[in-house]
């Protein structure tokens, strides 16, 4: 992909950042409904992919950011996807030795993320996956959500279901900040998210952390968990 260098100068609100791309004041997309307070500050560097639809209203959309030395990826959507390349490719050891896999799969009133199943030969049960990306980190410790998330925590309620339905159910957080080197939820920001979170994994909803290794021309999954705590503080 053809990234375009830009300085970031404000947010006016979560869907659009007003950035300095050659001298010139232009509009850009936020595919991030978070904060991203920590990462998008005046005059940070941030590079933009232009779209080739006529019919946006905004022309380019914000990828990456640096901060802190490092390439950070603020395109949220991406996450889901780059989860499902890296399980296809059995590159997530603890999701493993599954025949079929489909993403956005309806389930009760919501859709999970990403559904992997056996056919029908007795090698265990299907199992369901929602994907968070997580871009704030604090110190070396990758925190989620960096906003309050009703949608999240429902989604939480949903993978608990499914466990007590008897399925597999896991919670996958995906840190796209590469300084990230541990996860905890935001105790502080979301403290319902993440009592929802600490209750999942009592009630055997699996929780699964892995960072990414960010570049311009790739983003790829590093094939090693990452250690969590689910405790307050």
């Amino acid at each position: 992909m053809n990234y375009i260098k830009a300085v970031f100068k404000q947010r006016p609100n979560r869907f659009i950042a007003v950035v300095d791309l050659n001298g010139n004041e232009t509009i850009a997309h936020v595919p991030n409904t978070g904060r991203c307070k920590e990462l998008l500050v005046p005059n940070a560097v941030v590079y933009l992919l232009e779209s080739s639809d006529p019919k946006r209203k905004t022309k380019y959309s914000l990828h990456f950011v640096e901060n802190n030395g490092v390439l950070v990826s603020v395109y949220s959507q991406q996450a889901n996807g780059i989860v499902y390349d890296a399980i296809v490719d059995d590159k997530i050891k603890e999701l493993k030795h599954y025949d079929h896999y489909e993403r956005e799969k309806t389930v009760g009133n919501s859709r999970i993320d990403i559904h992997a199943f056996n056919d029908d030969c007795g090698l265990g049960v299907d199992c369901f996956i929602e994907v968070k990306g997580v871009t704030l980190v604090e110190g070396d410790v990758a925190i989620f959500p960096d906003a309050p998330t009703e949608r999240g925590r429902k989604h939480l309620e949903e993978l608990i279901s499914l466990k007590k339905q008897g399925f597999r159910s896991v919670a996958f957080f995906l840190i796209q900040h590469p300084n990230g080197n541990s996860f905890k939820p935001n105790w502080k920001t979301d403290p319902e998210f993440s009592k929802t979170l600490k209750k999942a994994e009592a009630e055997g909803v699996e929780i699964l952390a892995y960072k990414t290794r960010n570049g311009l021309d790739k983003i790829e999954i590093i094939e090693k968990g990452l250690e969590y705590d689910l405790n307050f503080g």
